[in-house]
């Protein structure tokens, strides 16, 4: 049996596959905010209630914002900041007692629908996390590519290409520096443009549900968004040339997003026409889990 952990900045997702990768058992909690031991503990505790719950002892993958720098062997540009400098991989085989394979979440998302999901067949595939953080990662021929520095994909932070006027410098982001990408698309950012724009204070999926019900600023917000995500994978086109885009994370239930965005990318874009799917993680919220499952082998 092999058992995924998603550690996400909202929730933390755990899944047991078994050999033919069926599903045994899934659970999720609520990720303990800006508490590395709280997180540890929880991550602890589904391992041990899936165990319960299926009678069997797994292997265990997880997948996690950031990455473990080659430099250090510690957890560096997570969005979760009590995760870094820790050796979260290291901390994790102490409290479990066996070896934890660890990758970025958004490289599990890669490999997972590569696998088996809307990308499968597909020789490069870039998969994106929109949520309560920004990811990127990149599969070529199923396998995820990590990178020289640990850094392959990550597409949140690097400044969000061709800004308005109105968008420099840009919000603000955690790790520093102002205009991310992360910082325009991320769950909260949305949320931040709305109430920026007079809105009340609410979460970025009520936002969403206000445009769909045609809400004149929420609609203004919504388009605002789609026109910068339009943007961020157009420079991504120009880059890489993936042979599809896949996008998981909270708010790849936007469905107008898979329409829109392509509608809205081709200007950006170097080339003739843009013949670049940009489609919905077929395992939805549990492919990263899945990918992170699939960090071990079958046994």
């Amino acid at each position: 049996m092999r058992i995924g952990i998603d550690l996400g900045g909202t929730k933390i997702e755990a899944v047991a596959l078994d050999a033919d990768d069926r599903e045994l058992a899934r659970l999720r909690v609520a990720t303990p905010q800006g508490d590395y031991g709280a997180t540890l503990a929880a991550v602890a505790a589904l391992v041990a209630d899936i165990e319960r719950a299926t009678g069997r002892r797994g292997t265990v993958g997880l997948g996690t914002p950031g990455a473990l720098s080659p430099a250090t062997g510690l957890i560096k540009n997570a969005n979760s900041t009590c995760l870094n400098g820790r050796p979260l991989d290291r901390d994790l085989e102490a409290l479990l007692g066996r070896p934890v394979r660890l990758a970025n979440d958004a490289n599990c998302l890669a490999a997972s629908e590569a696998a088996d999901g809307a990308a499968a067949g597909m020789g490069i595939v870039f998969a994106i996390i929109l949520g309560t953080g920004v990811g990127g990662g990149i599969a070529v021929d199923g396998r995820p590519l990590v990178g020289r520095n640990a850094i392959a994909g990550e597409w949140g932070h690097n400044p969000l290409p061709r800004p308005l006027d109105a968008e420099r410098p840009g919000p603000a982001c955690y790790c520093g520096r102002r205009g991310c990408i992360e910082a325009f698309l991320s769950g909260p950012a949305l949320a931040a443009d709305h109430a920026a724009r007079g809105g009340p204070g609410m979460a970025a999926p009520a936002i969403v549900a206000r445009a769909e019900a045609g809400d004149a600023l929420a609609c203004a917000v919504l388009e605002a968004w789609l026109d910068r995500l339009a943007r961020a994978l157009a420079a991504v086109v120009n880059l890489l040339d993936p042979d599809v885009i896949v996008v998981g994370g909270g708010l790849s239930h936007i469905a107008r997003l898979y329409d829109e965005v392509p509608r809205l990318w081709g200007p950006h874009v170097f080339s003739d026409r843009v013949a670049t799917p940009l489609v919905r993680a077929r395992h939805g919220d549990a492919s990263g889990v899945r990918g992170a499952a699939r960090l071990w082998p079958p046994s």
